[in-house]
């Protein structure tokens, strides 16, 4: 019997399952298909992210620097409001390898790595979880202590032990095209409904284009609006579902979800790289799979470190859905020098902030 039996090998799946195995438990990982594949969010993230990785991975995943951001209330060619730092604000990286080197980590750490396995069912009971799997070589049923739930928006795991979903799944879609660009400016434009879309220069890998809008919207025509407009037309595109607003409970009686599964993510970006990881983290110190009651452990300590910013971010997205006149209002008022992380909005009160606007 496994200690743990992990469903997803992103970020946060394949961070707890090295931590895990780091900590002397016996993990399987299950990833439906090939890690990193196919890629459904972007690249685009804080200077943090390579506190997880391996001591070679910047030199191997980087693509370009970023130094702050261009708002956008109307489409490309309107006014620009800039926010920016004098040094490196975040990084735009090889997404599908940042996926793949930390599978790599996991692997090394001790963790069983298996691609191409399909979960079909999840069932708890008081003293184990069995896991079953499709794989290359038939079905196949796992026993263990615990299920580490990390298989997305659309959690299969979630929905086996009755867990409750996110407060909403936006729809997203990302373009790529292949013209170098090594500009160290993002755009973020304001003109989804209820949320954002983007450009983002990736270096000699080209440029990603995105949008994000809740289900209804029609979002692709927005992209096609929006990358119409820059004069693009992309070479490469995909789409998925983007979790906002944790439920009110992400552990059953021998189970927790970690991720995108738990919407574990930043409410005015959507992405969840950093927070998915750092509740592994959480997941790994507080969790003992002999002791089911260590869950509600999880469950504070995740939300003690992550409430508040995400609280925050809710704040803050609700500013994309102000009238045009008072976003323009906000822009130029808060434009120029910053000190914010891009990962906690909390730091919008830090000293370091307050001493750049006061500037």
């Amino acid at each position: 019997m496994y200690d743990f039996v992990v469903v997803g090998a992103g970020p946060a799946g394949s961070r707890f399952a090295r931590r895990a195995a780091d900590a002397g438990y016996d993990v399987l990982a299950l990833e439906q298909g090939e890690v990193g594949d196919p890629l459904a969010c972007s690249g685009h993230v804080s200077t943090d992210v390579w506190e997880y990785a391996g001591p070679d991975a910047r030199d191997e995943l980087l693509q370009n620097e970023i130094l702050g951001a261009r708002f956008h209330v109307g489409g490309p060619g309107s006014d620009a409001y800039r926010f920016y730092k004098r040094d490196v604000v975040s990084n735009v990286i090889d997404r599908v390898g940042l996926d793949r080197h930390l599978a790599g980590l996991a692997r090394e750490a001790g963790a069983d790595l298996r691609e191409h396995h399909t979960v079909t069912a999840v069932d708890e009971y008081h003293d184990r979880v069995e896991v079953t799997a499709r794989g290359p070589d038939g079905t196949e049923t796992f026993s263990a202590k615990m299920v580490a739930g990390c298989d997305g928006p659309r959690s299969r795991v979630r929905d086996a032990l009755g867990l409750p979903e996110p407060g909403e799944l936006l729809h997203g879609v990302l373009g790529f095209d292949a013209d170098a660009d090594a500009e160290n400016f993002v755009d973020v434009h304001l003109t989804a409904p209820r949320f954002f879309a983007w450009r983002i220069p990736r270096g000699d890998a080209g440029v990603e284009y995105g949008l994000a809008a809740p289900p209804g919207d029609d979002v692709g025509r927005r992209f096609d609006d929006l990358t119409d407009a820059y004069g693009v037309d992309c070479h490469r595109r995909c789409s998925g579902a983007i979790p906002v607003g944790p439920p009110e409970r992400v552990t059953s009686t021998r189970g927790f979800l970690l991720g995108d599964a738990a919407a574990q993510t930043k409410p005015f970006t959507g992405g969840g790289i950093l927070y998915g990881m750092t509740s592994a983290d959480h997941a790994v110190e507080a969790i003992d799979p002999d002791g089911p009651g260590s869950l509600q452990g999880y469950e504070r300590a995740w939300r003690d470190d992550l409430s508040t910013e995400i609280r925050l971010g809710h704040w803050l997205r609700r500013a994309y859905s102000l009238p045009e006149p008072v976003q323009r209002a906000g822009l130029r008022a808060l434009s120029g020098e910053i000190g914010v992380h891009m990962d906690r909005p909390t730091s919008m009160f830090s000293r370091e902030h307050l001493r750049k606007v006061l500037s």
